[in-house]
């Protein structure tokens, strides 16, 4: 069972129709016993990084999150739940996140760009990562397909070698992220048509 994280911020109900889709046992919950015994969890989210740190404490959240995060199961962040699995964000101060990844949230520069980073972009696979094995959500995916991003801050990672792949927005930027059993995508690919499928299925069978 994957169990998609509702913590009140967003687009919930998309990623669990997309699941549902490709014929994927999938349950939006609040529940943290499901959330800790789920086998994989979907931390998804649009809207503001404080919010949403906000949010996982209130309804008491935050804690079986973490706990899933350290079971070795695999976990999937969207979006918003890319960026709350960073240290600290520059959206809001003295909100903290998982820090799963090292390192900070930042917003784009606008540098005549229009911010919030919102359509259709591109990924490259990152060069030179140390780990030999592909990224197992990558698994026929093309360098240079395109996906659905809706952002204004982006994750910034101390350590290079968790970036999978990077997308270019004025200044270039990790778009997925990978570190054993936890996976993360700046864009939404419940929202990226075929392609995107195709990264929820490959979450599916990892």
């Amino acid at each position: 069972m994957i169990v998609v994280v509702d913590y009140g911020m967003g687009n919930l109900r998309s990623v669990a129709k997309a699941f549902e889709r490709l014929g994927l046992p999938v349950r939006v919950s609040q529940d943290s016993r499901e959330i800790e015994q789920a086998e994989k969890l979907v931390l998804p989210g649009v809207g503001a990084f404080p919010d949403a740190v906000e949010n996982l404490d209130r309804f008491k959240l935050k804690k079986p999150v973490e706990s899933f995060l350290r079971s070795g199961k695999p976990f999937l962040g969207i979006c918003l739940g890319l960026q709350l699995l960073f240290t600290e964000s520059e959206e809001g101060k003295g909100s903290l996140g998982f820090n799963v990844f090292a390192g900070k949230v930042r917003r784009f520069p606008e540098n005549g760009l229009k911010v919030p980073h919102i359509g259709w972009n591109q990924i490259a696979r990152a060069a030179k990562r140390p780990a030999p094995k592909e990224c197992p959500l990558l698994e026929g995916i093309p360098d240079g397909s395109y996906f659905y991003f809706v952002h204004s801050y982006y994750g910034q990672p101390a350590d290079p070698a968790v970036t999978v792949a990077k997308t270019e927005y004025g200044t270039p930027f990790s778009s997925i992220l990978w570190k054993g059993n936890i996976f993360a995508t700046q864009f939404h690919p419940e929202k990226s048509q075929a392609l995107g499928l195709k990264i929820l299925e490959n979450f599916g069978r990892v």
